[in-house]
């Protein structure tokens, strides 16, 4: 159905646009992949569409280059995808351009005919619990962000060296992938791209024993089996599992047989606590613990006062909730302290909001209705939109799904854009500058901006600096140094 309304969505933007005075100016502020899978399903609808993508970072491709883990070099070969789409002469790339900041949001619909928000989640929820705010606490994407060489995360007073044991709260991918970097031996990421100060305090590092901390049971663990099963097989590390939080009851039983990937996670959890994975393997000395039915209450401080000492656990039973029959995490006030200097919060991203932009801060998405913007103030009984205005991804549906699940995002987005050109929502208007213009105001306003052909370039240095090193690419994080090698001849 959906491929149908795409196939349609493609005949109408050709058929309007054939009658435009001029190409339709669109632009995408974001250069992930729901960015870029945004703009290749645009230019292939009609060879008169041009889109100008915005991005903050010098650097394009979002998650796949800030948020995979340097030792899933796989998944990152969608950015060889992506090189090819942000190639089209049709596409322009502006990096180093800070929406929000550089120029507003309500300057860019004045420039162009379609406006996309594609710049997904770089913000984290937080428990709102004492201590939250002592050194050593940390969310895991910035964790992920500092072993990645984001610019934003590149200096974080990470500490390796001072403590044993770090603490991850939750047990979704992103606390598995974190945990993985923390036990893997560091020899197996020297060949990967991996940042290089990342690299050397982990070589540095005293982490021995990591705890997987979950509200709920082994039942409802919330990562996928793949990457369950690549931490698992470490052989390098002791797995300790409670034999006695492996019971399940009626519900959970329920829930497995309407999950397959849940029944997977629980098998491969009960095969890793058999006794033959609690044996000490020979020359390791590192400890995975899976801590269920446990629930954070506090961070406490280290006994010098100078940073985190670890977290006051309350135990949890499921509840099940009226209604949705869904089993529910409930404190039971029985409380045990569990000790560790690094604690790693995973508990959600969140997106941010811009000035001037309607945004639903519970659910941490701009109101849209198949991408496009709400106006406000919102009548559900007859939701009137923002013309020409829509997102995409993470700010659309929230911090969820995988890479590919952005495919299926933005092509709704693009068959929303299709209705409303056919619709006259949107149309091309003289007066929009596009391109030309946001050139203008950025020269104007002193905004060095990256092109493409200048991230290249950078590219380019990345990888001959990792070569020398045997590592895929070292990715430059100083601006100074970027802006450098971009602008030299």
């Amino acid at each position: 159905m959906l491929g149908r309304a795409i196939h349609r969505s493609s005949k109408t933007i050709s058929r309007v646009c054939s009658i435009c005075r001029r190409d339709l100016h669109v632009c995408i502020v974001g250069s992930g992949p729901a960015g870029f899978y945004t703009a290749d399903r645009l230019l292939k609808t009609s060879d008169e569409i041009k889109v100008d993508m915005l991005e903050r970072l010098p650097s394009p491709f979002g998650l796949v280059r800030s948020g995979v883990a340097p030792d899933h070099p796989e998944t990152k070969t969608v950015i060889n995808q992506f090189t090819k789409i942000a190639s089209s002469s049709r596409l322009f790339f502006f990096g180093n351009v800070h929406v929000g900041k550089d120029i507003t949001v309500e300057e860019l619909r004045n420039l162009y005919d379609v406006v996309v928000l594609a710049y997904g989640a770089e913000s984290d929820n937080h428990l709102g619990i004492e201590g939250e705010g002592l050194p050593g606490v940390f969310s895991a994407r910035e964790f992920v962000w500092w072993y990645n060489g984001h610019p934003d995360c590149a200096n974080l007073p990470i500490d390796l060296q001072s403590t044993d044991t770090a603490i991850v709260l939750g047990q979704g991918n992103v606390a598995i992938d974190v945990a993985r970097i923390l036990l893997r031996p560091f020899q197996e990421l020297n060949a990967t791209d991996i940042a290089d100060h990342a690299l050397e305090s982990l070589k540095l590092s005293k982490i021995r024993k990591v705890y997987l901390v979950g509200r709920r049971g082994p039942a409802q663990i919330a990562c996928t089996a793949k990457e369950l099963r690549e931490l698992l097989g470490l052989k390098t590390i002791n797995i300790m599992i409670k034999q006695s939080d492996l019971i399940t009851t009626d519900q959970d039983e329920d829930e497995m047989k309407a999950s397959r990937i849940h029944r997977r996670v629980y098998d491969l959890l009960c095969k890793a606590a058999q006794p033959k994975s609690s044996v000490s393997i020979s020359g390791s000395n590192k400890e995975l613990h899976f801590v269920f039915y446990r629930q954070p209450v506090k961070f406490f401080p280290s006994e010098d006062k100078h940073g985190v000492g670890g977290v006051q656990l309350e135990k949890t039973h499921l509840q099940t909730q009226v209604g949705s029959g869904r089993q529910q995490a409930v404190g039971t006030g029985i409380m045990e302290d569990l000790p560790g200097g690094l604690v790693l919060k995973s508990v959600g991203y969140k997106s941010l909001p811009l000035e001037g932009l309607t945004f639903d801060s519970k659910r941490g998405v701009v109101p849209n209705v198949c991408g496009r913007v709400l106006r406000q103030p919102i009548n559900d009984n007859d939701p009137q939109f923002e013309p020409g205005f829509y997102v995409v991804g993470w700010l659309k549906r929230g911090p969820t799904g995988i890479i590919g699940t952005n495919l299926v995002c933005a092509e709704e987005v693009v068959a929303s854009i299709s209705e409303d050109i056919k619709g006259k929502m949107v149309s091309s208007h003289r007066s929009r500058t596009g391109n030309i213009g946001l050139q203008e105001l950025l020269i104007t306003r002193g905004i060095q901006f990256i092109t493409f052909r200048d991230w290249q370039k950078i590219n380019a240095f990345e990888v001959e600096q990792g070569e020398k090193k045997g590592k895929p690419r070292e990715k430059l994080i100083k601006l100074q140094e970027v802006l450098q090698i971009a602008f030299s001849s």
